[in-house]
């Protein structure tokens, strides 16, 4: 509900800025034409990932790893960690967040393992791990279009080393603060039964389609549409009870829609100038730990996706680029309303029962993520 009132006042101001001359329209319909595909890609590819969630899919999965495992706490949270990166990678770090997280807490809890330890590890791995792709964060389809429409794999190419480093450190610490829970042996619970197989292997179906085609070089917002049709469809026909309007993440779409507007109407007014003082330029190792470390201090004070758009005009190479998608996607980790996947993480965990204060997850933060982005920053550079 914070969501939506906040998104509603950013909405609200934009447009009375459009209104009133601050934001010209012609440069308001620009952003309009620069975002609608982006917005169009969020909705569609969490209708598709709900769909597949309801049909049991990710389940199945995690109840498959667990016996994957061979009754090895730290095997079965490797396998955890390789769903995590792939969800987080090709469907969005909100995925991991919302729908992930629930599936491995349950798996924890199911084979008599701690859960914290794996919640944990889903929301730092939605955030760190979401570099590789454009699709899996929505800085790098902002930051897509600001490379000139850089195909798939060569923005992949271009993080690939950031990308892993930004999953490895997070990984290691985990590791190594939980030790003692994932150096031990479980038992793996009995596997729940699917209540649709027909919905459970169309959902499979077109989630394994969705993977190729998401760096396919086709505009992502067509193959994530033809999924939530083709979905939306069998659910119509077998289950039309899920099939409501909170599928939609209108909360996500409106406060990403004002934040658009608000922001560009601070560009216009000449904060680009200001925020050039200090961010500085060039790229070399320094400058770029400057830029990425403001992002990630921006992110964790104003959110990431302003903090992405604001500096934005400010990485004006591949390089800087880059550094900026590090500070925003990797930096994330201290205070709760710095990364909106985080929030949606901690509401699924409150639901469920497991407990983490905010100071604790901003102690934690505070180790990881610094590390986190001194060495993914540097290793642009490799």
């Amino acid at each position: 509900m914070r969501t939506a009132i906040i998104g509603a006042v950013l909405l609200v101001l934009g447009v009375v800025a459009v209104a009133t001359g601050l934001l010209p329209v012609s440069e308001a319909l620009a952003v309009a034409d620069r975002t609608w595909p982006i917005l169009l890609f969020v909705v569609a590819i969490t209708v598709v990932t709900e769909l597949a969630a309801e049909a049991g899919l990710f389940t199945a999965i995690a109840e498959r790893t667990a016996r994957w495992g061979a009754h090895r706490a730290w095997l079965l949270w490797i396998f955890v960690v390789l769903l995590a990166v792939v969800s987080t990678v090709f469907l969005s770090l909100d995925t991991t967040a919302v729908l992930l997280t629930p599936v491995v807490v349950q798996l924890a809890r199911h084979n008599g393992l701690p859960p914290l330890p794996f919640a944990l590890t889903t929301v730092w791995l939605a955030n760190t791990g979401s570099l590789l792709l454009p699709v899996s964060n929505l800085t790098n389809l902002l930051a897509e279009h600001a490379l000139g429409g850089m195909p798939a794999a060569s923005f992949a190419a271009m993080m690939a080393l950031p990308a892993l480093v930004a999953v490895l450190v997070p990984c290691a610490v985990l590791f190594l603060i939980y030790r003692r829970d994932l150096l031990r042996r479980y038992q793996p619970g009995t596997p729940e039964p699917i209540d649709d197989k027909v919905l459970f292997r169309a959902s499979a179906i077109t989630v394994a389609a969705l993977l190729p085609l998401l760096v396919s070089g086709l505009p992502v917002w067509m193959p994530a549409c033809a999924g939530a049709l083709v979905l939306g469809v069998l659910f119509a026909v077998r289950r039309r009870r899920v099939l409501r309007f909170s599928l939609v993440p209108w909360q996500l779409v409106v406060l990403a829609s004002g934040l658009f507007l608000v922001v560009e109407t601070g560009h216009a007014l000449g904060l680009t100038g200001m925020l050039a003082q200090l961010v500085g330029e060039g790229e070399g190792p320094l400058a770029l730990l400057r830029l990425a470390g403001t992002a990630g201090v921006g992110a964790n004070a104003i959110d990431n996706l302003p903090a992405y758009l604001l500096l934005e005009p400010l990485a004006e190479s591949p390089h800087r680029i880059a550094a900026l998608l590090v500070g925003v996607n990797a930096g994330p980790l201290i205070t709760p309303w710095a990364s909106l996947a985080t929030l949606l993480w901690h509401s699924r965990l409150t639901s469920m029962g497991v407990e983490i204060s905010w100071r604790r997850y901003a102690l934690l933060g505070l180790v990881v993520a610094p590390l986190t982005v001194v060495l993914a920053t540097l290793a642009i550079l490799v």
